[in-house]
């Protein structure tokens, strides 16, 4: 029987500032209600805050690729997915058997939990992070363990070591993290992989990696300055500063042994000729990146400057959202919101009352301090 989202998330959270161990639930409960709170407006109807995407789209170079596409719809995309790996790995420098490419950061995800997580096994994360990994681990009858985020929205290392025991499992680590933004150090990550037990594998999420402007020594990404260790696997992903979330493509890097065991969980042609030369498109197109970094940064200061006119404490962010606390249960907002035809992110527990708010154009983000405006105030309590 499906067990409603609150109740789920309860569930997670037994225990106040303590880690909690996940139930095994069905996939039916988990993935109705993603769908039920992200899906439910008729599509170009509402303005869509709700799943970090860049809202200003693909570079035009994608574009032109996407439009010239039809008389290649006969052809399967074996030499493109050789000709995108191999472009990934130069320009990371490592060699193209380290590459493994997949259909978004889902199917790396997807095929990291087959590889490394089973009965008798853990999956280690934050609380809050994203959770799609949690669902992998439970199909493949994993246990689950949640780890409440520090003070400053990091991932807590220690306490993650301290629950990682002498078991066998996975570690997963978003940075900067969804839904928080928030970056953890890049010293502190090494030294939780050098600690961390022989039986564990970590799966780092750099999905937001571009984003991250200003954050000095804090942040250096897993790829760009590298740790040789077959428990490490670093994930990528075409979806965000891209903008190629609909084409569903990203990456993952890793040791040869380690992607070579990646590759053998990958469905075979799960990736479409269309997303891979759209990918090959953006990734021949580093300007773009530059720049929709920089516009980002822009806009990311912009919601800090409203936020802060109007008194609503923000979590500082590295990515292209953020969490605001909105005082009242967010369910509240989320609901004000859809009334008026905006869409903002799900509810996070155990962040009860902050609001994920991803980053639109600046028409989408006056309409939203627009609706925000009309939030009717909160009755005080008799």
């Amino acid at each position: 029987m499906a067990i409603p989202r609150r109740q789920f998330f309860r569930q997670m959270m037994i225990g106040a500032g303590t880690a909690a161990t996940l139930p095994v639930i069905g996939k039916s409960a988990w993935s109705g209600n993603w769908r039920s709170l992200q899906f439910d407006a008729a599509p170009g109807t509402a303005i869509r805050l709700d799943s970090n995407e860049n809202p200003y789209g693909p570079c035009s170079k994608g574009c032109e690729t996407l439009k010239g596409m039809a008389s290649s719809a006969n052809r399967y995309p074996k030499h493109d997915y050789i000709d995108l790996a191999e472009a990934i790995a130069a320009t990371h420098g490592v060699s193209r058997e380290r590459v493994v490419l997949g259909c978004g950061s889902a199917e790396n995800l997807r095929m990291a939990a087959a590889c490394y997580l089973g009965p008798g096994k853990t999956l280690i994360m934050a609380s809050p992070t994203f959770e799609l990994i949690a669902q992998y681990a439970q199909n493949a009858g994993a246990q689950v363990i949640m780890v409440p985020l520090t003070r400053d929205h990091a991932h807590d290392l220690n306490a993650m070591l301290e629950r990682a025991g002498t078991g066998q499992g996975v570690v997963y680590i978003c940075n900067p993290n969804n839904p928080t933004g928030t970056v953890t150090p890049r010293a502190d990550l090494e030294a939780f992989v050098r600690k961390l037990p022989s039986g564990y594998t970590v799966l780092m999420d750099e999905a937001y990696h571009h984003f991250v402007i200003g954050s000095g020594a804090a942040y250096t990404s897993f790829i760009d300055r590298p740790v040789e260790s077959d428990q490490l696997i670093v994930t990528r992903t075409f979806s965000k500063i891209y903008g190629l979330a609909g084409m569903r493509i990203g990456y993952a890097v890793a040791t040869p042994d380690t992607a070579r065991r990646l590759m053998a969980q990958k469905v075979d042609w799960a990736m479409s000729l269309l997303a891979v030369r759209a990918a090959m498109a953006a990734w021949n197109d580093p300007d773009h990146v530059r720049n929709a970094a920089t516009r980002n940064a822009g806009d990311r200061q912009e919601f800090y400057n409203q936020a802060k006119a109007r008194g609503i404490p923000v979590i500082e962010s590295q990515a292209n959202f953020a969490m605001m606390d909105s005082g009242r249960p967010v369910e509240e907002v989320i609901d004000h919101f859809k009334r008026n035809n905006v869409l903002i992110g799900r509810p996070f527990p155990p962040y009860t009352s902050y609001a994920r708010i991803s980053f639109g154009t600046p028409p989408e983000m006056q309409e939203f301090w627009r609706v925000w405006d009309t939030m009717p105030a909160r009755k005080s309590a008799a």
